[in-house]
């Protein structure tokens, strides 16, 4: 379990110092967070803060994750490799996107079909990577099979399972990129979730079928728990790290380049640990996000073509947006969102550990 608490307390350090760097250096080049006409005057007196925060914490979880497995003369494995090019290939992506907005002074930076189309390339190369590969044991990183505290199928072929992780990686990236909307809610929340996967591949790492003596009748199929462990802590430490800087009144932004790569870091984990459905509870916030945008969208086009007059759901979408045009305050908002990610992380792992108990 030394690798483990390392990569947390060194990912935490690097991101502590390393954001107080990027704000000095992100600031001295101009590379302010420009907002589009339109925005919550709340938001105004933001213009200009450093933006692209997110390049520290992949490189803090890079170089926390392999300064640990130094340390401790250990290999990496297949699994944290993946995980690694994932939250460092939709960072580029990110980063692209957010280096567009501000040398424009823009807030459309790549157009929508350049960041999916980003985001599917990378993906896939996950995937499939993640579908091949066996050990020896004939396991496989990924699973063909639809997971939610365990695979319990069907079986998807390979095109289809590549599909679905597609679809995972797509939608928790843009959720966190939803999310990503007041200071410190994503970094906050994103903190909690990667902390809740660090204890479940934990627990899977002590109760992993590939140990099956000490396991028991009731092992988890999981390839490399110990190393996503080890990841997963990497990933909680650098957000809690970084937040000390992102927290109300924002010295950085993480930007795209920490949204997206976060957001695939998440499915990347579900994936990984079999618990593709209970992502939806873990990663609860996101998911009243994404649904509050959702809603608005299909309320605003259902009554403009029924009645000829569109209506909204909401004052604004995201939901965080409506709470605010209703004159809650930034901070009031993050921690009552906090409380609500919070009691979804606690209902999740809630879960996890009552089917282990019951089976």
């Amino acid at each position: 379990m030394i690798a483990i608490a390392l990569a947390g307390v060194i990912a935490l350090f690097a991101a502590l110092l390393g954001t107080r760097v990027a704000v000095q250096a992100f600031a001295q080049r101009g590379l302010g967070q420009p907002f589009r006409d339109g925005t919550h005057q709340n938001h105004q007196v933001k213009r200009g803060t450093p933006t692209m925060g997110g390049v520290v914490i992949i490189i803090s979880v890079d170089i926390a994750y392999l300064a640990a497995k130094l340390i401790t003369m250990e290999l990496p494995s297949l699994s944290a490799w993946l995980v690694l090019f994932l939250i460092n290939g939709l960072g580029v992506v990110g980063f692209l996107d957010d280096y567009l907005k501000v040398t424009r002074q823009h807030s459309g930076g790549l157009p929508g079909w350049f960041k999916i189309a980003g985001q599917v390339f990378v993906g896939g190369v996950f995937a499939v990577g993640a579908l091949n590969f066996p050990d020896s044991r004939g396991a496989t990183p990924a699973s063909p099979l639809i997971s939610f505290l365990r695979d319990f199928g069907p079986h998807l072929p390979l095109v289809l399972a590549v599909i679905w992780i597609l679809l995972m990686i797509v939608g928790a990236s843009n959720g966190v990129n939803l999310t990503d909307g007041l200071d410190g809610l994503a970094a906050g929340a994103c903190t909690m979730i990667f902390g809740a996967y660090a204890l479940i591949n934990i627990w899977q790492y002590n109760q992993s079928c590939a140990r099956f003596g000490s396991a028991g009748p009731n092992c988890y199929e999981v390839r490399d728990p110990y190393d996503l462990a080890a990841v997963a802590l990497a990933i909680a430490g650098a957000c809690f790290g970084f937040l000390w800087w992102n927290a109300k009144p924002a010295k950085i932004i993480m930007g795209d380049t920490g949204a997206l790569s976060l957001g695939g870091g998440l499915a990347a984990f579900a994936v990984f640990s079999r618990t593709e459905l209970l992502l939806i509870l873990l990663g609860g916030l996101m998911v009243i996000e994404v649904g509050s945008l959702v809603l608005q969208t299909s309320y605003f086009k259902a009554t403009r073509r029924l009645t000829g007059t569109p209506k909204r759901l909401f004052k604004n979408s995201p939901l965080h947006n409506h709470f605010e045009m209703l004159g809650w305050g930034e901070v009031t908002i993050v921690m009552r969102f906090w409380i609500i990610a919070g009691l979804c992380v606690a209902g999740g792992l809630g879960i996890f550990y009552a089917e282990w108990l019951v089976r």
